[in-house]
């Protein structure tokens, strides 16, 4: 066996944004098994927020920086489409000067990015002999005809290169991109569910936390029906219609208490904007940093729940909810792209449509009135969730691909 054969490759994780969320946790689960076959290496901007590095602190995992990132936000103005343009394309060039250190030939590099947006840096390291994996955790965007053709075009000439892969983490998305590749490329995408760490939830629901004292800590009360949303406090996460279907909620129940537990606090906007909703203390807005810095603390912190709700607009199949259903918290959300591969109407969840408030309350105080369907939600979703989601069984698809890279 030669010195090359013999050490570890090189798996290398890198995003060019700060934005925290499903993608990076999706990663983490594969970090930690992979590490225990290759040198894994995390590579991150410079203003990744230290509440976020800390989710990294577990694993003890070299992590390099980057210094400059992609502000991932929406823009609508000109002047800021622009200035999100620039931004993109300098950290793309960060990172691929960044790589050049690597043997890219004997390494494998995951990078979180959008393809038919960033296909120039995909294609030079790729040409630079790299083994270039990246995961769709959502279907294009809607844009005009002529821009999808745009990207169209750049996906179909991605996909023509042998050492690109791509990963969908749903059905939907692999069906959805059957028109943007090659019919042999679409073939071979695999599919690796957003996971869950089933070792880490069965850690914390086999705990005795005093679920009590946190509620106390966060300032609720034993009394409390607790419905909680977790993610980024932004629209495409539904965050109005959770306060007009609170308002509503409020109405019948006046000691429901609505709970959104977000990575950074609300911006003075959105604060004077939620107060205009009149919820005053029915509202808790909730720091993660201030639940813990682990995630059995967090799934902690899901468990003081009685119902967890994410109205979304846009979403792969978002992590919290497959987190909070193998919890055993019975959850709604929204009939959009991959959540109904989760949720089976009135089986392990509640659909409901996009933006309707009034469904969103009903379905809360369905739960609230309704101890039968309680049990039933969290007893069926959970095992689902555990059953179908398991982040091990995730990992070995990807760890097997990496693995396929090198085969002669």
């Amino acid at each position: 066996m030669s010195s090359t054969e013999s050490k570890k490759r090189k798996l290398i994780f890198l995003w060019t944004y700060t934005d925290w969320g499903g993608a990076q946790l999706y990663m983490l689960t594969i970090m930690r098994l992979a590490a225990q076959l290759w040198d894994v290496v995390v590579v991150l901007p410079m203003a990744t927020k230290k509440d976020v590095l800390a989710f990294y602190e577990p694993y003890d995992l070299p992590i390099e920086f980057l210094n400059h990132h992609f502000d991932a936000k929406v823009e609508t103005s000109v002047a800021g489409k622009v200035r999100r343009q620039f931004q993109r394309i300098r950290s793309e060039i960060t990172a691929y000067r960044h790589l050049r250190k690597f043997d890219l030939r004997e390494s494998i590099l995951h990078i979180e990015i959008a393809p038919w947006q960033s296909w120039v840096l995909l294609c030079l390291l790729c040409f630079r002999g790299g083994n270039v994996f990246t995961t769709l955790n959502n279907f294009p965007p809607d844009a005009p005809k002529w821009r999808k053709l745009v990207w169209k075009t750049r996906l179909q000439i991605l996909s023509r290169l042998p050492r690109f892969h791509i990963f969908a983490s749903n059905r939907y998305v692999k069906d959805s991109l059957r028109e943007w590749l090659t019919p042999q490329y679409w073939d071979s995408v695999p599919i690796a569910y957003s996971p869950i760490d089933s070792s880490q939830i069965a850690e914390s629901r086999e705990s005795n936390v005093d679920l009590a004292s946190i509620r106390r800590k966060f300032d609720l009360v034993e009394e409390d029906f607790v419905i909680l949303a977790v993610g980024q406090f932004v629209d495409r996460k539904g965050r109005w219609v959770f306060l007009e279907a609170a308002k509503k909620v409020l109405e019948q129940a006046p000691n429901s208490r609505f709970v959104w537990l977000m990575p950074s606090p609300l911006t003075e906007e959105d604060r004077v904007k939620v107060e205009s909703y009149l919820l005053f203390d029915r509202f808790v807005p909730v720091i993660s940093q201030d639940v813990g810095k682990d995630r059995v603390s967090i799934f902690n912190f899901f468990r003081i729940a009685d119902a967890f709700a994410l109205p979304s607009y846009i979403e792969g199949l978002p992590i919290a909810l497959l987190e909070a259903m193998a919890l055993g918290v019975p959850s709604i959300s929204t009939n959009v792209y991959a959540i109904p591969e989760a949720i089976m109407p009135d089986k392990t969840g509640i659909l409901i449509e996009p933006g309707d408030s009034t469904a969103l309350a009903e379905a809360i105080l369905r739960i609230k009135s309704d101890a039968r369907l309680r049990e039933r939600l969290s007893r069926d979703g959970s095992q689902f969730a555990i059953e179908n989601f398991d982040g091990r069984i995730m990992a070995s698809t990807y760890l097997e691909a990496y693995r396929k890279c090198f085969d002669s």
